[in-house]
């Protein structure tokens, strides 16, 4: 029986988030402020602060998992969002992580390819107040250009490449964050566009759940 979640919340931002790095007072504030298990799903709420990723979804493109919080919080501080952001958040899920960009920016676009999932993202979303996220329907991989441009968008799981669709909906000086490389091989990368031109850097190793749809494109060799 789960009598007082805001003391796991606690406990979570002090052992899971504090101890990676993550400085920001802004957004240890949000994670202490957003009712984790409000966004699980179906899974049991006894779970929702483990340090460990919890499936949401079971999808014919593959499983969908609510982040783990510390690498989360990690890819969020590197984004760098700031009051006056527009965010674009790649693969809102259950909309956790739309949730606690809302704490943080102007507004957030949250894109969701999975019906189920923008319908328990908007349930979440409205339940507990963050009025200022539009949750929309569309592949992934084309993030949401009717919105753009963005000052930063996120990437909510590994991918193999950032596709071309989303540096394009990125605004002047904004930063895009997204973790390339599956399992143990990933790697947390911070995009940033100066003069149309978008550049990257390595940031921090990040194993991390893929995002089904951002697959290369496999070349035949002979």
């Amino acid at each position: 029986m789960i009598s007082d979640f805001s003391e796991r919340r606690l406990k979570m931002v002090d052992g899971q988030i504090r101890t990676t790095d993550v400085t920001s007072a802004p957004l240890l504030d949000a994670f202490l402020t957003i009712p984790r298990e409000r966004f699980i799903g179906s899974a049991d709420p006894a779970i929702a602060y483990i340090d460990e990723d919890i499936r949401v979804a079971t999808g014919p493109e593959g499983p969908r998992y609510l982040m783990e919080p510390s690498p989360l919080a990690r890819l969020i501080q590197l984004a760098d969002v700031q009051p006056s952001d527009t965010v674009l958040d790649v693969g809102c899920g259950t909309g956790y992580s739309s949730a606690i960009l809302s704490r943080l920016a102007r507004s957030v676009v949250a894109v969701e390819g999975d019906s189920g999932l923008a319908a328990q993202a908007s349930a979440a979303l409205a339940q507990t107040g963050c009025t200022n996220v539009d949750v929309v329907t569309g592949p992934l991989s084309q993030g949401h250009s009717a919105a753009a441009p963005y000052n930063v968008i996120l990437i909510n799981g590994s991918v193999e490449e950032v596709p071309q669709a989303l540096f394009d909906q990125l605004a002047e000086e904004g930063r895009l964050v997204a973790v390339e490389g599956n399992g143990n091989a990933g790697v947390a990368r911070l995009f940033l566009k100066t003069t149309g031109v978008v550049t990257g850097r390595r940031a921090f190793n990040a194993a991390i759940k893929p995002l089904p749809g951002f697959e290369r494109a496999r070349v035949f060799e002979f």
